[in-house]
């Protein structure tokens, strides 16, 4: 029993090819994404204290991510740290956007509290700005961890713009390549993607554009690099595009309902 219990271990070990592969990595990493909601968000958070414990928990994950000794991933926290009040800004406007499109919300504390859809992009604008520091893996396990507790999938390489309203959140996929512009508004179910899968299109643009002012209703699908949704349009739910929509555009699905009265 011994000999055959060694000759698995030497199995799984001579399996194991991965040499950077350190799950305490993505531990680490969701530790860091909670320290950072409650040092911008959280009353009773001492801020100071706070700062100090990310700087740490930084050190950390770059020891276990930054693989390539030529970056000088050690010197990312200060650049990162004079980020952090331009994202709460933004975040505070995403707020506010909230407060106004939602006749549900009972007061501001709500949103930052109770809102899948604004958690989802405040992880997605924490995770954005850390990625053009050139640590990929921890903004990517930074918005999986928000896709986890939410359920919306916001790759960090997106580009949104201010005032980003994403009401109940569910199912919602925003791929690497798509760029949002301000005052847009996008409801469960919405999947801005590719036409396609393939490695190929790596480092090309993929997925769609959507201007200002754009409303894209539930279970809406919006796919292309090429495509534009223009500005101040509405996309009606279920909908399937995968060509550019002109400004001022109301697009919808007229699948036919029929209701018969059965006695």
């Amino acid at each position: 029993m011994t000999k055959e219990r060694d000759q698995i271990i030497a199995k799984i070990k001579e399996l194991k090819k991965n040499p950077n592969l350190k799950l305490e990595l993505k531990e680490k990493t969701e530790y860091f994404t909670k320290l950072l909601f409650y040092t911008l968000f959280d009353t009773d958070t001492e801020v100071a204290r706070n700062i100090d414990r990310l700087e740490k928990t930084f050190e950390t994950l770059v020891d276990l991510a930054c693989w390539e000794t030529e970056k000088p991933c050690s010197k990312l926290w200060q650049s990162y740290l004079e980020k952090l009040p331009g994202i709460l800004e933004k975040l505070n406007l995403d707020a506010q956007a909230f407060i106004k499109s939602d006749p549900a919300a009972n007061s501001i504390e709500e949103i930052y509290m109770a809102y899948p859809g604004f958690f989802a992009i405040a992880i997605y604008r924490l995770s954005h700005e850390l990625l053009k520091f050139g640590l990929p893996l921890v903004p990517r396990l930074m918005t999986e961890y928000s896709h986890r507790l939410t359920g919306t999938d916001i790759n960090p390489g997106a580009e949104i713009g201010e005032s980003f309203f994403i009401d109940h959140a569910t199912g919602i996929v925003i791929g690497e390549t798509v760029i949002i512009k301000d005052n847009v508004k996008i409801y469960q179910g919405v999947t801005l993607g590719g036409l396609y899968v393939d490695r190929k299109l790596r480092n090309v643009k993929r997925h769609p554009t959507v201007e200002n002012n754009v409303t894209i209703y539930a279970n809406a699908t919006i796919l292309g690099g090429s495509t534009v949704i223009g500005a101040n349009s509405t996309i009606g739910g279920n909908a399937w595009i995968t060509s550019s929509v002109p400004e001022n555009s109301i697009i919808s699905n007229t699948a036919e309902i029929k209701i018969k009265k059965v006695i």
